[in-house]
């Protein structure tokens, strides 16, 4: 299914903007209907994708070779809502995420960094790979929980 850097950077961009949708629906519920309940659901579902948004915008930087400015970009977009498609359709247009998994070493000196060959490590096992990621973003999505939402609990 991601075969490709494109698809699955595509896959949680857009996903991330339907999270927005379910966010804002839920505040409106609330304020509407006095449901608090459609603003938990909501705001769960998209702090999740905001987080697998997140994970996924550094996993394709890294594998693209992203400077920091289109890797911040990508990642801050998140946080301004339905951001992350002008941001991938840039990123499409720019030709930054054109191309294949790097799976295999070439000639490039920075192949020979640890985070790359790390980077190579998971990329050969997408399974592998899927779960840390799914593992990490559930850790943070538990803290963050944990912690309350921004500005307390009011």
């Amino acid at each position: 299914m991601f075969r490709t850097p494109l698809t699955l950077f595509r896959t949680l961009a857009i996903a991330e903007a339907i999270s927005w949708t379910l966010l804002i629906g839920g505040v409106i519920v609330r304020a509407v209907a006095d449901l608090p309940l459609a603003v938990s659901i909501g705001g769960g579902i998209h702090g999740f994708v905001f987080l697998a948004y997140g994970a996924t915008a550094v996993l394709v930087a890294l594998n693209q070779r992203w400077g920091l400015g289109p890797t911040a970009l990508a990642v801050v977009s998140a946080v301004i809502p339905y951001a992350t498609i002008p941001t991938e359709i840039w990123l499409h247009r720019t030709g930054r995420v054109r191309g294949a998994w790097r799976l295999e070493e070439s000639g490039d000196p920075r192949d020979h960094r640890p985070l790359d060959r790390l980077l190579r490590f998971f990329l050969r096992r997408p399974w592998a790979l899927a779960l840390v990621l799914v593992a990490v973003v559930v850790v943070v999505f538990v803290v963050l929980l944990i912690v309350g939402p921004p500005g307390g609990k009011g």
